[in-house]
């Protein structure tokens, strides 16, 4: 198959500017009703339910989603699913404990709500660190990948692809706020959902539409172990780690939860929630099926080819079956995907320094709405320019551990302060302040000694040079073994065998090892988070904060008194 992926296409760009001309149209519609706090970090709060799900879905479903998922799929077979499963289970969990008592003990950040009955300083302290880290790690994964996508899909220099991007994050959020945010991910979502529902049609109408014919297709061109678990983890303690990071993660993400601000009240909330799940699971059963159909239509050697990731499986699987047309469209909608997610990104990140930090902490809680939207757009222009410049210096950086890092840090630092902080009236602030610093640092530090960056980033060389040793000796050995078993020679191949494996052995003892063996740290980090906070809200009581868990009990489930 020859692709044109790479070169520059009249419809990818056609798509590119309607998109950004139609997105800068809603930001300057935005921008005359965004005035006030409520109305830059809330839109006014005057979102609906069925909105409020379609922003969330464009929100969540990013770039590693759509074109991620799909080509673990293609490249891995069934545990693709792994990640599109454990990021899809976390929104129940969003949905019963978040997202009601959110919407009504908060304002703009999910800091108001761990603040609500505890002392707001240390508490906003602690949330915007965590929110931070958070928001900082999914941006630079975010904004490589926009460089490396847009370079591979529209010609584009990595660096003016780079800039492209973070230019119009700018624009969205520093005029637009909430709402010219909110809309962007509205369309992106629409986009998303039908350009990948097409794909999966015109995948299925070569088969018949029978599942059973694609997956017997892809059993025979890969053997059956295509369709069974333990191709991509085998650890069964990672996968379980894993599945903990992005199931709760999803109940950490800053830019999740502000979206529970925008809606009128918590019925609202709900409603969006349960949207957001039907969008989302609709949408990951649609990333599988192109996985598979890639695999099966494109192949696994074009598709690594031209990305070793399998990043441009589902791009390669449109331009196979709509040609150069379908190709510019997709790519459109994965540029979309990608702004709408670090437009989101950037406004949760503006919103924790300005508000929790400038506001909650440096003036203590008292400051005039305009100084405020006037902090929150400094904040932002500052992370826009930051997202540019962290973008280009990762080029060519291997990314993906920092989407795994960005879920660890939130469902450790972030998870099992807010949610204690919700349904235990014995939680005190320094139980808070220590959760949400261990869930962070722990997190942070196991990633950094964990093989995906201690051998990945720090010992790349080393790990390539015998990776590149056991590659030439099996190229020697085989064909003598081979040789050998065609003469007959039996003895001979077995004893050459046990030879290749004793050296091949020697040599991988020889790799550089992890200081921390598993490359998802959740089940400690997370864990450990949980203990501190519980054990040191234990170790002394705060009458005052149990004292107000009823009021707040109150406000969580009625509703009485929120904003």
């Amino acid at each position: 198959m020859q692709t044109t992926i790479g070169q520059v296409h009249a419809t990818s760009i056609l798509f590119f500017i309607l998109f950004v001309a139609v997105t800068l149209g809603i930001t300057y519609w935005a921008a005359k009703r965004t005035r006030t706090t409520k109305e830059f970090y809330a839109a006014g709060r005057s979102i609906t339910g069925f909105q409020n799900g379609l922003a969330l879905a464009g929100d969540y479903m990013s770039a590693a989603s759509f074109l991620g998922i799909a080509g673990l799929v293609s490249t891995k077979g069934y545990d693709g699913l792994i990640y599109s499963v454990g990021w899809l289970v976390g929104w129940p969990i969003v949905m019963f404990l978040i997202a009601e008592p959110l919407r009504n003990l908060g304002k703009y950040t999910f800091a108001d709500v761990v603040a609500y009955r505890l002392n707001q300083r240390p508490i906003r302290a602690a949330a915007a660190a965590g929110s931070l880290v958070t928001v900082l790690f999914y941006l630079i994964a975010q904004m490589v990948g926009a460089g490396t996508l847009i370079k591979l899909m529209f010609g584009l220099p990595y660096e003016v692809a780079i800039v492209v991007v973070g230019t119009l994050m700018i624009a969205y959020v520093l005029f637009g706020g909430m709402l010219a945010t909110t809309w962007v991910q509205i369309i992106k979502a629409v986009l998303l959902l039908g350009g990948a529902t097409l794909l999966v049609i015109l995948t299925l109408s070569q088969f018949g539409f029978s599942y059973g014919e694609l997956f017997g297709q892809a059993e025979k061109l890969y053997t059956a172990k295509f369709l069974e678990p333990g191709g991509l983890i085998t650890s069964p303690l990672e996968a379980f780690s894993l599945g903990l990071a992005l199931m709760f993660g999803t109940a950490g993400l800053p830019h999740i939860l502000m979206r529970f601000y925008t809606v009128p009240d918590a019925k609202e909330a709900r409603k969006s929630v349960f949207y957001a799940t039907g969008f989302i699971g609709y949408f990951y059963i649609l990333t599988v099926t192109i996985g598979f159909g890639a695999a099966v239509l494109v192949g696994q050697k074009i598709i690594m080819g031209i990305d070793k990731g399998g990043n441009m499986a589902a791009p390669l699987l449109a331009e196979a079956l709509g040609g150069t047309a379908f190709l510019g469209f997709l790519a459109a909608v994965a540029f979309a995907t990608i702004l709408a997610v670090v437009a989101g990104l950037t406004l949760a990140g503006a919103s924790a320094l300005s508000h929790d930090l400038y506001v909650g902490v440096i003036r203590r809680g008292v400051s005039a709405e305009k100084e405020e939207v006037k902090v929150a757009k400094i904040a932002t222009l500052c992370l826009g320019v930051a997202a540019i410049l962290l973008g280009i210096l990762f080029k060519g950086q291997n990314v993906a551990f920092m989407v795994g890092l960005a879920f660890a840090v939130a469902c450790s630092a972030n998870f099992p302060a807010l949610l204690l902080s919700i349904t235990w009236k014995k939680f005190t602030t320094k139980g808070a302040v220590a959760s949400i610093y261990t869930g962070l640092v722990l997190a942070v530090s196991l990633i950094i000694l964990s093989p995906t960056v201690w051998v990945d980033v720090f010992h790349a060389k080393e790990k390539a040079a015998v990776e590149k040793q056991i590659k030439d000796l099996e190229t020697q050995s085989k064909p003598k073994i081979e040789a050998l078993e065609e003469e007959g020679k039996t003895v001979e191949a077995a004893q050459e065998k046990a030879q290749l494996e004793t050296k091949t052995k020697e040599l991988k003892a020889s790799m550089p090892k992890a200081i921390f063996p598993m490359k998802n740290p959740a089940v400690i980090s997370m864990g450990a988070a949980f203990l501190i906070g519980i054990l040191l809200s234990l170790a002394g009581r705060e009458k005052e904060a149990e004292d107000k868990f009823e009021e707040e009990k109150l406000r969580t489930y009625v509703g009485i008194g929120a904003e």
